[in-house]
């Protein structure tokens, strides 16, 4: 091959490779969560006299539709998982490539929770049993994409007229 040749080439090449690379932006690790409380007054709010439920258990299903411009892929699956002493639940996603936080609905990524089963023998009522209701915040600092889902509750069999009223 010519000297000549070879040069232009490789000068074209050169000219087409970006000056700077940038890093790859990795996908956030995601974050779905949510609560579960012993609604006392069984009003389906929290009031002074609910308190989160330790023990609970709920079921998280979720689906991630992936962002790609060849595919349309979809990841979905169901998990268990068990309130904390704070009433808490909570799943962390590794992060999946493609898979970003959906804060738009448009992005068609969902969770929903559902009541399973109660620990409590005096709260075991179910209230709220399931929510899709969410709230996606999403941190550039951390890479984390949070789920809030909204929260579930369980009732006594029997209001307590005297802390609740009629």
């Amino acid at each position: 091959m010519d000297s000549t040749i070879l040069f232009l080439l490789s000068s074209l090449l050169t000219l087409s490779l970006p000056l700077e690379v940038e890093p790859a932006k990795a996908n956030p690790q995601i974050t779905v969560m949510g609560v579960v409380y012993c609604d006392i007054c069984s009003n389906n709010t929290f009031s002074s006299h609910s308190y989160f439920l330790a023990g609970a258990e709920v079921r998280i299903d979720c689906m991630f539709k992936a962002i790609s411009p060849r595919t349309t892929e979809q990841i979905s699956f169901s998990v268990n998982r068990t309130t904390n002493k704070h009433g808490v639940y909570k799943l962390e996603i590794p992060s999946v490539d493609g898979i970003q936080c959906a804060r738009e609905r448009a992005m068609k990524s969902s969770c929903r929770a559902s009541l399973m089963w109660s620990t409590s023998s005096s709260c075991n009522i179910p209230g709220y049993r399931t929510t899709s209701d969410e709230m996606a915040v999403k941190s550039e600092q951390a890479n984390l994409c949070i789920y809030g889902l909204s929260a579930l509750n369980y009732r006594p069999s029997k209001r307590d007229i005297t802390l609740c009223g009629n």
